[in-house]
């Protein structure tokens, strides 16, 4: 009789001692699910941050275009058709924005190629204005060249913080098992920036104008 209880008590023993390994397992996979969950929402965020520095970056440019239309205004003999490039492309990505909580491939292509029309166009502007001696040397034309040539740097430094930033989310995402925790909480890829687009290819580059 003692020896059934002993053996009982073994067997009960056992059992407790199974349920506590797997109510440790199941702990851990619970505190590894939520660590992975806690990364991909912090690397969520930093792109969030990341295309927001990129849609500043342009804002900048664009608030500079109107003072450079007004500067080459005052030259009467200016091509007004060029202008009025320049003020119809900064209109159509002014309205072309992003949305950094649920950023698509469709989105980012559409504003890549608003800006690129802005590009393309100052690159015109730039070279017409090679024309005009007298609007070369004018000091205010001079400082908002200086402004576009810092803007677009900003540009080019913050497209490449965003595709490195995005690289580092999409690669954290698609590892296992971190991919089944990504499914688990809806977080998808990422696009990135491509290069310019046709059309903006065989405008005169801004940057190489500036440094002329």
């Amino acid at each position: 009789m003692a020896e059934t209880n002993n053996a009982q008590n073994k067997g009960r023993g056992r059992g407790l001692k199974g349920i506590v390994v797997i109510l440790a397992i199941i702990a851990l996979l619970v505190m590894w699910g939520v660590g992975v969950y806690n990364n991909l929402v912090g690397h969520q965020e930093a792109v969030e941050t990341a295309v927001g520095n990129v849609e500043n970056a342009y804002q900048v440019r664009a608030d500079l275009i109107p003072n450079l239309v007004a500067t080459v205004k005052d030259y009467a003999d200016f091509e007004q058709e060029t202008l009025t490039k320049v003020i119809e492309a900064r209109a159509k990505a002014t309205q072309t924005t992003l949305d950094p909580s649920n950023l698509t491939e469709e989105q980012l292509k559409a504003f890549n190629e608003a800006q690129s029309e802005v590009s393309g166009a100052l690159s015109r502007l730039l070279v017409t204005i090679e024309r005009y001696p007298d609007l070369k040397a004018n000091q205010n034309y001079l400082d908002l060249q200086q402004k576009l040539e810092s803007c677009e740097n900003a540009i080019s430094k913050a497209r490449k913080d965003f595709n490195e930033t995005a690289k580092t989310y999409n690669t954290y995402l698609r590892r296992f098992p971190n991919n089944v925790i990504a499914n688990f909480g809806n977080f998808e890829k990422k696009p990135y920036f491509e290069a310019i687009t046709e059309g903006a290819e065989t405008a005169p580059n801004v940057g190489d104008l500036f440094n002329k």
